[in-house]
């Protein structure tokens, strides 16, 4: 690789800087430039929200020091691309500055989705993605603001009525499935969340769609009316409706985009040197059958950027994405989902085993295929360990065998009553087979272990 050549990196998301730090490390002579008009320093985008709750200050969202970037020789420009001559090979910026280029990086991630509803653009409707959305929610989240109105569920959605309460405003939450997320949750785990919603004073509206924003009479929003015809009085509305790739500028050129920049597994674009990764890239097919091809998870992310730095330093390397994963909070519920958990199976070709701890706040479901062996484990309200089920899956287990595991799983038994226990009981119950239950293990650890 030449050492006098220059890698370009548009946006300081996970996958942007991964890819910089990791090509680094790999290589020392080349030219790196991150680009973010957003914010001059990479930032933890789901702490997001407890800057704006005041639990943390923004420069505490950072994980490295400021002087990180100049003692790694990674330079940072700050501002927003307006286009690029890929022939060229030249970016230009809003502000009228040009920059050269050898090999790209298009990290340009996601933005909240808009579905062209009447209002959508008012004062006080807005989405929560990146740094200016929180400084603007913190401006349109006032004293004046006696009712909030969320569109659309998922993760996003979720923090932002967490962020609402806390602040103490009422959240109308629309959701036009008949299950809060039920496109990714099984029906129990879905009615789980829900649950916990209401008992937490979010009035949840199941089945029910946007229609209108309306307007007041400058410009603010002052009430929504829903498909149904019910009118709501409200001075905030979050559109949480999922995210889209952020690549408008992209568009009409010869760059071959879809719903984002498409690329091979080696994230290469349809243009020499020009590459794509983390949320807005799309990839030609899935990179496994439990996956899609647009991958939109802090993790992945994480994986894509490592996977460039090693690309752009001259390693044969592919991405291989491994065993699914992912975590959240739906307020103070964990969840964590391992490998193949979809919201609806076929009944015929996967067993399932569910679990719920009698407060319905907690539960355990692990798919299986119909010779016994683990598909996937979605847990709500208590923390398994990731490099267990990792093996479990990618070993294909039986299932019989990860349950007489469990408490290996456990992951921080000090501060998580034994469920696997119960767990076990109730695997036993169902499908018999030699399942040990685990008690004398749990004493043990608890007492010693000569008890």
């Amino acid at each position: 690789m030449s050492s006098n050549r220059h890698v370009v990196i548009i946006g300081n998301g996970i996958a942007g800087i991964t890819c910089a730090r990791q090509l680094r490390k790999l290589d020392d002579t080349v030219k790196i430039t991150v680009i973010s008009g957003e914010s001059k320093y990479f930032f933890s985008r789901t702490a997001l929200m407890y800057v704006f709750m005041g639990h943390m200050k923004f420069e505490h969202t950072q994980p490295y020091e400021n002087w990180f970037w100049e003692k790694n020789r990674i330079e940072l420009k700050e501002g927003w691309v307006k286009s690029i001559d890929f022939t060229a090979k030249n970016l230009f910026f809003q502000s009228g500055e040009n920059m050269a280029y050898d090999e790209l990086v298009i990290a340009t991630g996601s933005k909240p989705n808009k579905f062209g509803w009447p209002g959508e653009d008012l004062q006080g409707v807005q989405g929560l993605y990146s740094k200016q959305d929180l400084e603007l929610m913190e401006e349109n989240t006032n004293e004046r603001v006696k009712r909030a109105v969320i569109v659309g569920g998922g993760l996003i959605g979720i923090e932002m009525a967490e962020m609402l309460a806390y602040k103490k405003i009422p959240v109308t939450f629309l959701v036009r499935e008949s299950g809060f997320w039920d496109n990714v949750l099984p029906k129990e785990e879905s009615e789980l969340v829900s649950r916990h919603m209401r008992e937490h004073h979010i009035d949840l509206r199941l089945n029910e769609e946007l229609g209108e924003i309306i307007s007041d009479p400058n410009a603010r929003v002052k009430a929504i009316r829903t498909k149904s015809g019910e009118e709501i009085e409200c001075q905030f509305v979050g559109l949480t409706a999922g995210v889209t790739p952020s690549i408008d500028f992209l568009r009409n050129t010869e760059l071959e985009v879809n719903r984002g920049v498409k690329v091979d597994f080696g994230f290469q674009t349809n243009i020499p040197n020009v590459y794509s990764i983390g949320d807005c890239a799309e990839f030609h097919e899935a990179p496994a059958s439990d996956r899609k091809p647009v991958e939109q998870v802090w993790y992945t992310g994480r994986m894509h950027g490592e996977t460039m730095g090693y690309i752009l330093a001259g390693k044969k390397v592919t991405y291989k994405p491994g065993v699914w994963f992912n975590s959240a909070k739906f307020l103070d519920i964990e969840y964590q989902t391992y490998g193949t958990v979809p919201a609806k199976w076929d009944v015929e070709k996967v067993k399932s085993f569910y679990w719920e701890h009698a407060s319905g706040k907690i539960s355990f479901r692990m798919l299986m295929d119909l010779q016994g062996k683990i598909l996937g484990v979605n847990n709500f309200g208590f923390r398994l360990r990731h490099e267990f089920f990792d093996q479990a899956i990618r070993e294909a287990w039986d299932g019989a065998k990860v349950i007489s595991k469990l408490d290996k799983a456990n992951f921080d038994p000090e501060f998580f009553a034994p469920y696997y226990i119960e767990i076990q009981k109730a695997f036993k119950s169902q499908f018999g087979g030699d399942v040990k239950v685990s008690k004398k293990t749990f004493i043990q650890k608890l007492f010693g272990a000569n008890v």
